[in-house]
């Protein structure tokens, strides 16, 4: 593995096995980060070629300087996967032979303290993976109203405490804006119960998920993204979803389960009226998780599920 990329990518071998790479195929890279899936799968093509997208800009460049040795058959895109079906046109990508998205937040975004991702460090309160975008942490925590900020709380952390953190997050901001990641750990420490600050989990993490999630629109891109990677795959094509927390896996799986069902007419209907035909078939009805030996070396792997379909 080449040292300066970090931690090796989630799940790899398990994910090249479940898009069962077809040397001179087509694939796409939909969640690129730092590239490692992204080369292990170039390492397998002979002739194929690779289609990679990600949100934020330094993850493109840092890609093209780690696939510069395969730079004639790569496509890098700036852009965001809840568009897929766009970008496959624009590129000229035609029904491909397998997709991959990686669903977490790569691990040089959270070790980049000025990127606000992490409650470990004291930065800007940002989170945007796209920096670009106008919507950032610290508009949502000091412009929207206590009932919303316990809505993503709740909805986005499973957090228990919501409703606390939310009413110290409006009591803190009347004072003056909350403007670090630094600042806004403090207001979480506030609001909780002693029982809960000596849970093992940082009692800012649920939290930062949440703010992650309504910053960056995640969960709202995945039905359209699941359903126009399924129309763009080859058929036999395979696709690989993981996914790092339960809200994102029930709707992946979810989402998977709908485009691999057929009719949906009541069961008294003699015959079927609506034509619903299943664009894809489940590899298996269980994700597959990390093993032992991975969890040694990468503990942010521990919560990774990979979710595998096939285009009927």
């Amino acid at each position: 593995m080449d040292k300066d990329y970090g931690h090796k990518p989630v799940l790899l071998a398990e994910c090249m096995e479940a898009l069962a790479i077809r040397p001179g195929g087509t694939y796409l890279d939909g969640t690129l980060g730092r590239a490692g899936h992204a080369l292990e799968l170039l390492r397998r093509l002979d002739g194929g070629r690779l289609v990679g997208i990600d949100r934020d800009l330094t993850a493109i460049e840092a890609a093209r300087e780690r696939l510069a040795a395969f730079q004639d058959r790569v496509t890098l895109v700036h852009g965001n996967f809840s568009g897929l079906g766009p970008i496959l046109a624009e590129t000229g990508t035609g029904p491909v032979d397998g997709m991959l998205f990686d669903l977490g937040v790569s691990s040089p975004q959270l070790d980049e303290a000025r990127r606000g991702f992490s409650y470990m460090h004291d930065a800007p309160l940002d989170m945007r993976m796209d920096e670009s975008e106008a919507l950032n942490a610290a508009e949502i925590v000091n412009t929207w109203s206590q009932e919303e900020l316990r809505r993503i709380l709740f909805e986005f952390g499973e957090e228990r405490y919501a409703p606390r953190i939310a009413q110290a997050i409006v009591r803190r901001r009347e004072d003056r804006p909350i403007a670090t990641t630094g600042e806004l750990v403090e207001v979480i420490r506030s609001a909780m119960p002693a029982a809960a600050l000596r849970e093992k989990q940082h009692p800012a993490k649920r939290s930062f998920q949440a703010l992650r999630i309504a910053v960056n629109g995640e969960l709202d891109a995945l039905p359209p993204m699941l359903a126009a990677a399924a129309e763009g795959l080859k058929p036999g094509g395979r696709l690989a979803v993981i996914t790092f927390h339960s809200l994102e896996d029930r709707i992946v799986k979810q989402t998977l389960k709908t485009l691999a069902t057929g009719c949906t007419c009541p069961p008294q209907f003699p015959v079927c009226v609506c034509g619903k035909k299943p664009k894809l078939k489940l590899a298996a009805r269980k994700p597959v998780t990390p093993g032992p030996e991975e969890l040694a070396e990468n503990p942010r792997a521990r919560s990774a599920k990979l979710r595998i379909a096939e285009r009927i």
